[in-house]
């Protein structure tokens, strides 16, 4: 049923001209909501394929994606899926006729859920379900609202005749939730196939409502933190519990894990953080709002630190943060434990090397018996240079639909496919078209949801930003 219901509006004949682009306010009512049909039947499909890391579906997903720009009209070669192990890649090239002279305009989503358990929601996760105002499911706001939306896109400016003045390419990665083995094999193995000017990618950022449903904030990320993980064990030749002794491999863990949660990181700022404090403070009228402002001026002010510090939605704005998050020890319930392991998640800082914490967190732990080792690969980036053009292009295409909305550079304290972009030389933004009140972003948790108005918004959003950043002139 979804798939007819899918050639059916491939089908549509278009009510707009390419002319349209130039003029997005003015686009045919039935033609945005019938492509916006056609996104919430894309996200069906995709919220009922079960992408999380091991299952294996993320490829057959990536293949029907495949077949909806191919029926829209892609030429073949221009439709590229990539497999790796059991999770796979899309790459679709949008042609453009070369006018602008300037290299491409990537697009990133990833295809890849969190895991989600049916037995904790109220609504089954991999089933779209919807109320009077929001479409529920794992992954409707992270990040398959995007994947469906970008797919929409393209095959509604393909119908209308457009020719961009330079390519739009899409990569739709496979594992960002889980090992980023997708994008790392594409900016290694495959760069020409997603080689840009500037990446965007749809995947975090976006606008924030008010509880009156007022647009208040937008949020374009502009940098990473690194993502790195070690592993701090102790190690001891154990015995009976019958028999303890003060040298204990948990009793040393448990030491050094103290030392650990007493420990602050320098604080540090950039560009981007202090612009982001300054243009945030006017909308916090409180003290946090009073700190964020005395911070953007002086960096160094104790009291601003001290206060955004005790914020955990803005103490990793502040400098590289790391946290134990998982432990491990001993072998059995009467035996002394011969090795305990603590697992310490970090975010670093733009401009700091993950080897250099790692040394920093070794001489916090005082211990020089741990042995400490780097879990997976991290990748440090550095921050993205302020894009004028498109942020430019941001506050146009926000305007017909929040109008006056203030337009904020950000950076992400989590990690995006964005951070290997960066690091292979492509300078990448996080941004979406999706607008939501913060008490209702449930991304990576239960009952995560999006506002059903999300879906034509951000057709509206992307049509213009593409109109703004890739339509040339005279159009």
């Amino acid at each position: 049923m979804r798939y007819q219901l899918r050639h059916r509006l491939l089908v549509i004949p278009t009510l707009a001209s390419a002319l349209w682009l130039c003029q997005p306010a003015a686009a045919d009512d039935t033609e945005l909501h019938d492509y916006a049909a056609l996104a919430v039947d894309l996200l069906d499909d995709a919220i009922s394929r079960e992408t999380v890391a091991g299952a294996g579906n993320v490829p057959a997903y990536a293949a029907s994606l495949e077949q909806v720009f191919l029926a829209a009209g892609f030429p073949k070669e221009h439709v590229t899926v990539i497999p790796h192990g059991e999770t796979a890649s899309l790459i679709v090239r949008y042609l453009g006729d070369g006018s602008s002279g300037r290299k491409g305009i990537l697009l990133a989503s990833h295809m890849d859920v969190v895991p989600a358990d049916p037995k904790d929601w109220e609504r089954h996760p991999f089933e779209l379900q919807a109320d009077e105002t929001f479409y529920f499911g794992r992954g409707v706001l992270d990040n398959k609202f995007d994947v469906s939306l970008l797919t929409t896109l393209f095959v509604w400016l393909k119908a209308d005749g457009f020719i961009p003045n330079r390519d739009l390419i899409i990569a739709f990665t496979g594992d960002e939730e889980s090992y980023q083995a997708t994008v790392d094999m594409l900016t290694r193995d495959h760069r020409a196939l997603i080689d840009a000017e500037f990446a965007l990618v749809v995947d975090g950022g976006g606008g924030a409502l008010d509880d009156d449903g007022r647009g208040f904030q937008y949020q374009v990320g502009f940098a990473e933190k690194t993502y790195a993980t070690f592993s701090m064990t102790a190690r001891n030749q154990g015995g009976h519990s019958s028999m303890p002794r003060p040298d204990n491999a948990i009793f040393d863990i448990a030491h050094a894990i103290r030392r650990l949660e007493a420990h602050q990181f320098a604080v540090e700022s950039n560009e981007i953080t202090r612009t982001y404090f300054a243009r945030t403070a006017p909308f916090l009228d409180n003290d946090v709002g009073a700190a964020m402002a005395r911070f953007a001026i002086n960096p160094r002010d104790p009291s601003a630190i001290a206060r955004l510090s005790a914020q955990p939605e803005y103490v990793g704005t502040l400098g590289t943060t790391c946290i134990p998050t998982m432990l491990k020890a001993g072998h059995a319930e009467n035996a002394l434990p011969r090795s305990a392991t603590a697992t310490v998640n970090c975010r670093i800082f733009p401009g700091n090397k993950v080897a250099d914490v790692m040394r920093e967190l070794q001489q916090v732990a005082a211990n020089p018996a741990l042995e400490w080792a780097v879990v997976g690969k991290p990748v440090a980036s550095d921050t993205s240079p302020y894009n004028v053009e498109l942020m430019d292009a941001v506050d146009a295409s926000l305007s017909q639909l929040y109008p006056g909305v203030p337009v904020i550079p950000k950076m992400i304290s989590g990690t995006t496919d964005g951070a290997y972009f960066r690091a292979a030389g492509i300078p990448s933004y996080s941004l979406t078209g999706i607008f939501l009140n913060p008490a209702d972003s449930f991304a990576h948790g239960l009952n995560e949801r999006v506002r059903k108005d999300s879906i034509e918004e951000s057709l509206i959003f992307w049509r213009s930003m593409i109109a703004e950043l890739a339509a040339g002139e005279g159009l």
